[in-house]
């Protein structure tokens, strides 16, 4: 009996191992990590694996071609985003943003990414409006949660915000590809956009005397 109670807890045990093991090396987190670290190492292809650049881009588009007036205030070309503009330029943005992502995995560089689009009566960097959101004095503060639905897992991303003393969630939504997880969308950056706007006009209307 007791010998069958120490195999009952070493299969307990072997399990949770295997299970925690298949968490640590395949689940959202992993495959965030491995995302960071392709950036790192300008790895395109690796960050591929971990990012879904056509679909994460393609939404991105969507969402400020959607939130375009709104955004008016952060987004060079105003007067061409009222106008609605911006809507209409969408396949030429999304193509010019998987470009710009792909060259800021291969630089590092912000400035090669933005010189990297080509000539055109709208344009619009998506690295440029992500720096909106996380400025180079950002620092990630931690995943601040991880909601699994089956295939799907919805992030929570928390990063500092000094220029308005604040803190923003980015929420990226995953998809399980079987052995790895990969990023499809940024789901709330439009919106975020959007608060980062509002808090801008408020500091320029502040700062008036």
């Amino acid at each position: 009996m007791k010998r069958l109670l120490l195999l009952l807890a070493l299969a307990v045990l072997l399990i949770g191992g295997y299970l925690y093991y298949r968490e640590v090396t395949t689940g959202p987190k992993f495959a965030l990590g491995q995302a960071v670290k392709a950036l790192h190492d300008h790895d395109v292809s690796s960050f591929e694996k971990y990012v879904d650049v056509e679909s994460v881009t393609g939404s991105l588009v969507d969402q400020v071609a959607d939130q375009g007036k709104a955004l008016g205030f952060v987004l060079p070309g105003g007067g061409m985003v009222a106008k609605g503009v911006l809507g209409l330029a969408k396949p030429q943005l999304a193509k010019a943003a998987r470009k710009e992502m792909q060259r800021f995995v291969e630089t590092g560089s912000l400035e090669a990414a933005v010189a990297s689009q080509p000539q055109r009566l709208v344009k619009v960097s998506m690295a440029g409006l992500a720096s909106k959101v996380i400025s180079p004095e950002s620092s990630f503060k931690g995943v601040k949660y991880v909601n699994e639905q089956g295939e799907q897992a919805l992030v929570g991303l928390e990063f500092t915000q000094p220029k308005f003393d604040t803190t923003m969630v980015l929420e990226v939504k995953m998809r399980d590809r079987g052995d790895y997880w990969q990023v499809t969308e940024i789901t709330n950056l439009g919106q975020t956009l959007g608060h980062v706007a509002r808090l801008e006009k408020q500091k320029l209307m502040g700062g008036k005397k």
